[in-house]
């Protein structure tokens, strides 16, 4: 395990301190459960942030091949 210095404003500690003992968790364990969610927070929107991107990226392709098979159903249909 890593050792960190962390200085908290007064009203997170407070809060902090307050539920992790309501919680009954020591405050190292209750951070670090809090980081870990965070992280995992994080990770998704910046998965989700990494998906839209590429999806605008494809945009202009998916609408041109969206368009032939519609004309392909087009020309099924009117047969």
């Amino acid at each position: 395990m890593k050792n960190l210095s962390l200085k908290l404003d007064d009203e997170i500690f407070d809060e902090t301190e307050k539920i992790s003992l309501r919680l009954n968790l020591n405050r190292n364990r209750y951070i670090n459960k809090a980081v870990s969610f965070y992280n995992h927070l994080q990770n998704r929107k910046l998965l989700a942030d990494k998906l839209a991107s590429e999806s605008k990226l494809v945009q202009k392709e998916s609408m041109k091949v969206l368009a032939e098979f519609e004309i392909l159903d087009d020309e099924h249909t009117a047969i």
